[in-house]
């Protein structure tokens, strides 16, 4: 071939054609030529000469290692010909030989198609090792995150309600003390008598002072949700109308728990009241303002809002709902709110009475509807300029949660890997112990996905009404040992009537279907009775608990005992 970067021949006589060979530079045929090029042709060697070669070397000729370069996407000429230690007329020179590289014939020119690069990499006798580039740093990672604001200037704050949360055991008179301060009659919409879930309200006393309570259950499920903060203690001693009421003892009692009454040489309050008859409510109520005067409480009543989500529930009527107090700032419709992985334009607010509210001050207990996602109990909220804002703390919070997921799921996979090589490791010593004497299989050969289904299952489905009381029922199954006789699998959960999807889901693996102070509406009862799924409705998480244990009684098989009589 003729290379059209070589110059012909001086004597118009010469008939030899030049060419160029890329891994040994610039040669020629055999000739007598010696004028065009500087490079010498070697002798050859004589049969003697190979000879004695062959003595001389004892090990075997290896073929030269090539050399590896780096490379990166959209390299120019000139990146590419310092790489290979070249010069650009090589890299041209090389691009004769190279499909698709005509367009990249000046120096600065980027090389656009990475396989070009590969190609003259290799045909340069060298090999490419793909790499970032050099001159560009990975950009910081910056946090987009909405947070609190600085503490505000003491001089703009004003005096706010208090925030009082109403805790004791079940049937302690938690919701007849305040029906009795706010004059309604709450306790006949719970079920049963006993509150199924938080509900905050604000209550103005005789005093003209307001207060925001909350009524948070007292069973034994909520004991999480009771235990949010540390706040100073009020102790009201009920029920002392009854006979048998003592309140020295209930005072001595108190003392063993931790809590110093100011009787006992303490701190804390204690007020014997009645809340059925409203035997000493007025002083309760001093008590409570007496507490928050100590507290010298106040708020922040401009900038953006900052709260806490009480509880979060669906309506069917008026889609998702959030409970939430303002901590800081004025709640108005408009706001954009982000808590959690939940985000809001705030549509319309209500009080605990179903009444609009137009806007929300410091300790203001409010229903907010416009959740596109329902967010958790004890979430908190912060409010952000627009509702792109909003979405860029979304995607911030997911890829920070699928992170934190990541390293979670790699710790499994390094533990389970562990575990594997315990039992491999010595495995593979022993057959390499054996050399040709291999260890054989005995037995069949193990499954590689185990079926652990082996004795009785229980599988069920809950619906609930609101986020927090999930929350507790949630924390009352995980107090079941897994290693009893009867395996309690929770196949789904979620907030609202029960949809066509839990029944297929309960149809798909042998589930029932709890639903917890929601409806169910004919369709689906019609597509259960159907698919022979059972709905079971409750009212009360006690009932709920002793259904489900009789289920699991129930799927355990019979023992003989042996009884003497």
């Amino acid at each position: 071939l003729r290379n059209p970067f070589w110059k012909k021949p001086a004597e118009k006589n010469c008939q030899y054609v030049w060419k160029i060979c890329l891994r040994q530079q610039d040669t020629c045929f055999q000739c007598r030529m010696l004028h065009i090029t500087t490079i010498k042709h070697k002798k050859r060697k004589t049969h003697d000469e190979k000879n004695a070669s062959n003595v001389l070397n004892f090990s075997p000729k290896t073929k030269p290692k090539e050399r590896v370069v780096d490379v990166w996407k959209n390299m120019t000429v000139t990146d590419l010909a310092n790489t290979m230690d070249r010069d650009v007329d090589h890299v041209f020179e090389v691009m004769t030989f190279v499909n698709d590289s005509v367009y990249y014939n000046k120096p600065s020119s980027v090389i656009d198609n990475f396989v070009v690069i590969q190609d003259v990499v290799k045909k340069s006798g060298m090999k490419c090792r793909t790499v970032p580039r050099p001159d560009v740093k990975e950009p910081e990672t910056i946090n987009k995150d909405a947070t609190k604001r600085p503490p505000p200037d003491p001089s703009v704050l004003v005096k706010r309600p208090s925030v009082v949360t109403v805790m004791g055991h079940v049937d302690h008179g938690k919701t007849t003390l305040l029906d009795s301060l706010r004059n309604t009659s709450v306790v006949e919409t719970e079920f049963g008598g006993i509150t199924q879930h938080i509900g905050a309200f604000s209550v103005k006393l005789q005093s003209k002072d307001t207060i925001t309570f909350l009524d948070t259950p007292g069973h034994a499920a909520f004991t999480a949700m009771r235990a949010r903060a540390e706040v100073p203690i009020i102790v009201a001693i009920n029920k002392i109308d009854k006979a048998e009421a003592d309140i020295e003892r209930t005072k001595d009692m108190l003392i063993q728990h931790g809590i110093q009454v100011e009787d006992r040489g303490g701190e804390v309050q204690a007020i014997p009241i009645s809340a059925l008859q409203k035997t000493n409510l007025d002083i309760l109520s001093e008590a409570i303002a007496l507490q928050a005067e100590l507290m010298d409480l106040k708020g922040d009543p401009r900038g953006l809002v900052e709260g806490t989500v009480v509880e979060s529930k669906t309506d069917p009527h008026r889609g998702k709902l959030s409970t939430a107090i303002v901590q800081r700032g004025t709640l108005r419709k408009g706001a954009v709110l982000v808590a959690g992985l939940a985000w809001a334009k705030v549509r319309v607010m209500f009080n605990e009475k179903g009444q609009l509210v137009q806007e929300a001050p410091p300790a203001t207990p409010v229903e907010v509807l416009g959740w596109r996602e329902l967010p958790s109990a004890g979430d908190e909220i912060i409010q952000v300029e627009s509702e792109r804002r909003a979405n860029e703390v979304m995607r911030w919070r997911q890829s920070l949660q699928q992170t934190e997921k990541q390293e979670v799921d790699r710790e499994a996979v390094e533990a389970k890997l562990q575990v594997h090589l315990k039992v491999y490791k010595p495995q593979l010593e022993e057959r390499r112990r054996l050399g040709k004497y291999k260890m054989r299989r005995t037995g069949p050969r193990e499954k590689e996905i185990k079926d652990d289904d082996q004795g009785p299952r229980v599988s069920i489905v809950v619906r609930r009404d609101v986020d927090g009381s999930v929350e507790a029922i949630l924390d009352v199954l995980e107090t079941y040992d897994d290693n009893e006789k009867c395996k309690l699998d929770l196949v789904h959960y979620g907030i609202g009537a029960v949809t066509e999807t839990d029944v297929e889901l309960a149809d798909a693996f042998n589930a029932i279907v709890y639903s917890f102070n929601v409806e169910t509406p004919d369709r689906v009862k019609k597509l259960a009775k159907e698919n022979n799924i059972s709905i079971r409705p409750h009212n009360i998480i006690y009932k709920l608990i002793d259904d489900l244990k009789k289920e699991i009684s129930a799927s355990l098989p019979l023992i003989d005992v042996e009884e003497i009589l």
